[in-house]
């Protein structure tokens, strides 16, 4: 059997994940929930400058952060419309479509019909995992999508003035921000493979999802508390807002890199566990 004839069972396997899972109205309804964000956060900022507001300063007040500078660039809507989604909606939405993986199949008793196909539980498990990390792209370049586009409709545009005070082109402004965007989405994989293992082990699709969002506001809390500052490193929410250190010059790699290693080691622990957990299991539904 040739490589490519080994491949095709998991792609198509694959393809027909992702393909159901983004023609779901739930799919449809979460990515609509997160491309109103950014133009909820735009008319915010539209309505509070043009009322003479301090939005256009740079002082930023409260909210979150870049919000000070979109009135000055559209582009930093794009910043700020991540910075507001990533700490709820985004991972929200990744535990919604984690967590009812495989509980769901197994709630709506569809499970067993996917093992009879050739590709196994392995590659069924992996082509979840690979769908729902599909997703958190996807979300992603929505919320940055409808960010940009809101953006510059309602603000002007032009060179961006980093962090550190630098200012670039308009051009590599686009480039720091599809580069912030995939490091946001790479942000998630700990999160999806944490969901994934909660969905094996269960056959309630709902209970699966509320455990994930519950795990996901539990550990949150914990990262705020200053007694737990030894272990707060370890808990996968910790680096996301990191991506921030993409807009200085020059770029500040060392938090992003230990975002992403800490996003692998993650999805390598709990992969591996709905790995065990799954392959084990006596699927009766």
């Amino acid at each position: 059997m040739s490589r490519a004839e080994a491949w095709t069972p998991s792609l198509s396997l694959f393809r027909s994940e992702a393909t159901t899972t983004f023609r779901r109205w739930r799919t449809l309804a979460l990515l609509g929930v997160l491309a109103a964000v950014p133009v909820l956060v735009g008319i915010a900022v539209r309505i509070e400058t043009g009322s003479g507001g301090g939005g256009g300063r740079g002082d930023g007040g409260g909210g979150p952060a870049f919000i000070g500078q979109v009135a000055g660039n559209g582009l930093f809507l794009v910043f700020a419309s991540l910075a507001a989604t990533l700490p709820f909606f985004l991972p929200m939405a990744i535990g919604v479509i984690a967590g009812d993986s495989v509980a769901g199949e197994a709630s709506a008793g569809t499970l067993r019909y996917l093992l009879v196909a050739p590709a196994g539980r392995t590659r069924l498990l992996l082509a979840k995992f690979t769908t729902t990390v599909l997703f958190a792209f996807a979300a992603t370049l929505v919320v940055a999508v409808s960010a940009l586009a809101v953006g510059a409709l309602l603000f002007p545009v032009g060179e961006v003035t980093l962090i550190s005070g630098t200012t670039v082109s308009f051009g590599e402004g686009l480039l720091r921000a599809l580069a912030i965007a995939g490091v946001v989405a790479l942000s998630l994989t700990g999160l999806a493979a944490l969901g994934l293992f909660v969905s094996t082990l269960t056959n309630s699709g709902i209970a699966a999802m509320a455990t994930t969002v519950g795990l996901l506001i539990t550990v949150q809390i914990l990262d705020q508390f200053p007694q737990l500052s030894a272990v707060q490193p370890y808990l996968f929410p910790h680096y996301w807002l990191s991506f921030a250190d993409l807009l200085r010059d020059p770029l500040y790699w060392d938090q992003i890199l230990r975002n992403l290693g800490l996003q692998a080691l993650y999805a390598g622990v709990f992969g591996s566990a709905a790995w065990a957990r799954f392959t084990s299991r006596d699927v009766t539904v």
